[in-house]
């Protein structure tokens, strides 16, 4: 497929306007191909991914991330971290350009809160109006929170969840976004959703949560590598006979008892 014709279909689903003011998207480092016949996807792009595509047979034409390989100027980005430098150095030898989709995938259509909202079964998706990056929607029926939870963590396949439980004990609507979203709960909570999911929440976001007497759950950022098989299904529909390498070597942090 032409790189081109692919990066625009790309940019047509997630336009770089959805991103978040301030972020980077988009061509990270390297030049384009002219064509492009196989492509890596991964969540982060790093020395563990870099060591696999080298022991790769396969010419690889594209490293498709989420989180943005390199967030800042390469100048500002090297001075402060060896390891990255080295490693777009190995790179742009081999050649290989790689691209980041980050607050565009999250935000846009069949993107990153699409995709976590289904794998949790919800029914009635539609973005929140105060958050339009965050997806609300449905259970099937009312739930106990707790059972919820456990269910939730299994669903995006990560090994625990923290929960704060200041609100209902039995939930019927729910609303998450991905990645380190925690202060959208205000959000959440003003458009009445008995349950906000997100990560990475600080002890101050936690205290204010109960104060407001509503639930979060705290799953850990690892649930976001649900964008390689979002990504893999989405490249499909534009070209099936693009070959896709799938690496998801992330896990979470281990639980101390």
């Amino acid at each position: 497929m032409k790189t081109r014709a692919l990066i625009r279909k790309l940019a047509d689903r997630f336009p770089r306007r959805l991103a978040e003011r301030g972020d980077y998207v988009g061509l990270m480092t390297g030049r384009l191909k002219d064509e492009t016949n196989t492509v890596v996807l991964c969540l982060d792009f790093d020395e563990e991914v870099m060591s696999l595509i080298e022991g790769q047979e396969r010419k690889v034409d594209l490293i498709l991330t989420h989180h943005p390989f390199i967030y800042g100027t390469k100048h500002k980005v090297f001075q402060q971290d060896e390891i990255k430098r080295r490693l777009c150095a190995r790179v742009d030898e081999l050649d290989i350009p790689v691209y980041s989709m980050h607050t565009n995938f999250d935000a846009g259509r069949d993107g990153m809160n699409d995709a976590l909202a289904s794998a949790l079964g919800l029914s009635d998706i539609r973005p929140l109006e105060t958050c339009p990056m965050a997806r609300g929607g449905r259970l099937a029926e009312k739930t106990d929170i707790r059972l919820f939870a456990k269910s939730a963590a299994r669903r995006l396949r990560v090994p625990y969840g923290l929960l704060t439980q200041g609100g209902k004990a039995q939930i019927e609507t729910v609303a998450i976004v991905g990645g380190g979203g925690s202060s959208c709960y205000g959000a959440a909570l003003s458009e009445g959703y008995d349950l906000f999911i997100s990560g990475d929440a600080p002890h101050h976001i936690r205290r204010s949560i109960l104060a407001h007497g509503y639930n979060f759950l705290d799953l850990p950022h690892e649930i976001e590598k649900i964008f390689i098989p979002q990504m893999k299904k989405i490249i499909a529909e534009f070209d099936e006979d693009l070959f896709i390498i799938a690496i998801d070597h992330e896990k979470a942090p281990e639980v101390i008892r």
